[in-house]
């Protein structure tokens, strides 16, 4: 099987998973999932989190936010590299106006590296429901027609192991911003 028939086979799991024009329940359920894997949305949340939670909570907060971003950074240098179109379609206008390229999925590389960041730092009920969330919003965003599946296994890849190269570095840094300020910062 060659590069092109593997793509072809993309393209065509990818639609079947396509609920984007489909009104209805699960129509819904996708918007909502693809959404929820917002950056826009999870910035403002750690934020407002760590003002209001108790100091071990914010080690969690502070590497989800830190993660996010470099992540994000991330993605963004694949996506230019590789310059994969997005599937054609309607739904995603603010997706497909600011960043028409596909792979990887920042979505699906968020939702990850969130879950596997709660997995280490948070309350295992708040790893398992984020656990269960991260393929949602994976799939979200093939069933709305803003990525292919392998968009989404890749993001899904490079979340994970963002996250575990991040939870390296953290303790160290966290040392090294106390030290650099003079004072606890939880």
């Amino acid at each position: 099987m060659n590069f092109r028939s593997l793509l072809e086979l993309d393209a065509r799991l990818s639609d079947r998973l396509r609920v984007a024009e489909k009104p209805g329940f699960l129509r819904n359920l996708a918007v909502f999932f693809a959404h929820s894997g917002d950056s826009w949305l999870w910035f403002p949340l750690l934020i407002l989190l760590w003002f209001f939670s108790s100091s071990s909570s914010r080690h969690w907060e502070v590497v989800e936010f830190f993660g996010i971003l470099g992540l994000a950074g991330v993605v963004l240098a694949i996506k230019f590299l590789v310059r994969r179109e997005r599937p054609q379609g309607e739904w995603g206008g603010i997706y497909r106006n600011t960043d028409p390229h596909s792979f990887p999925s920042g979505h699906a590389a968020r939702a990850f590296l969130i879950a596997v960041v709660a997995a280490a730092l948070a309350p295992p009920w708040l790893a398992a429901v984020l656990w269960a969330w991260a393929p949602l919003v994976a799939l979200a965003r093939v069933a709305m027609g803003v990525h292919y599946f392998s968009d989404i296994l890749a993001g899904a890849v490079l979340g994970i192991i963002v996250a575990l190269v991040g939870l390296q570095i953290y303790p160290p840094m966290v040392v090294w911003l106390e030290g650099l300020i003079h004072f606890p910062l939880w």
